[in-house]
């Protein structure tokens, strides 16, 4: 019991205060508490592009940034498959810009989002997809729409958590909570039926899947991707 308090502090501080290391590093506390680097900075060795084994050199290291250079560049995910975990990322849109984050991605579908939710990235004031509120920087896209108190302008650094066990999905976006459901409960089948998704066969019915990070075609910049399993 003690043991489970004293993780859950370790997240909790984590969560709030990111951590005190360097860009792309763990701290001790991490360390501890079992999170993983997937990007540190000098390589980009645990991710590739949907349906391939490659990588495209559009996807590049940009001052120790993970960033999507030019369209093109194709839908990204990790090498290796999730199922309970909590997931820390800093995002950078550049102006206009538009890009996501997805879990559960499995590779069955046509495209990355054919099964896979997806929280959003966006310039919430120039994109023109900002019409929608569930569609702004933060929301589970098209489910669920995130606080105005969790949005910062484009060219700006932002912070995600992402967690998901059995099925209960959280997201915070710069300490602001913007989600928070359980996949396949009634108000998620609710919120689906009236979504984009509601003739998406197979969408987010997988127990687990890989990370994935969108490319819609603008310049996007991620650091300190850290994941832990839980």
């Amino acid at each position: 019991m003690l043991k489970t308090i004293k993780l859950a502090a370790l997240s909790l501080a984590i969560m709030t205060n990111t951590s005190n290391a360097a860009d792309n590093q763990l701290s001790e506390q991490e360390q501890q508490a079992g999170w993983e680097l997937l990007f540190n900075g000098k390589d980009m060795s645990q991710w590739r592009n949907y349906k391939s084994e490659q990588l495209n050199k559009k996807w590049q290291i940009d001052n120790n940034t993970m960033s999507l250079t030019a369209r093109g560049g194709g839908d990204i995910l990790t090498k290796k498959a999730y199922k309970n975990f909590e997931l820390q990322l800093e995002w950078k849109i550049s102006s206009a810009g538009n890009s996501g984050i997805f879990v559960l991605v499995d590779e069955l579908g046509q495209a990355i989002y054919s099964h896979a939710p997806e929280v959003q990235i966006l310039d919430n004031e120039r994109h023109s997809d900002n019409k929608v509120d569930s569609h702004l920087s933060g929301s589970l896209y098209d489910l669920v729409s995130s606080p105005k108190a969790s949005h910062k302008p484009a060219e700006q650094w932002n912070q995600v958590t992402i967690k998901l066990v059995d099925g209960h999905l959280q997201v915070w976006q710069n300490g602001v909570s913007t989600a928070s459901i359980v996949i396949g409960s009634t108000t998620w089948n609710n919120l689906v039926k009236s979504s984009k998704f509601a003739t998406w066969q197979g969408f987010a019915q997988g127990k687990s899947g890989h990370i994935g990070l969108q490319d819609h075609g603008d310049k996007v910049w991620f650091k300190n991707i850290k994941i832990r399993e839980l």
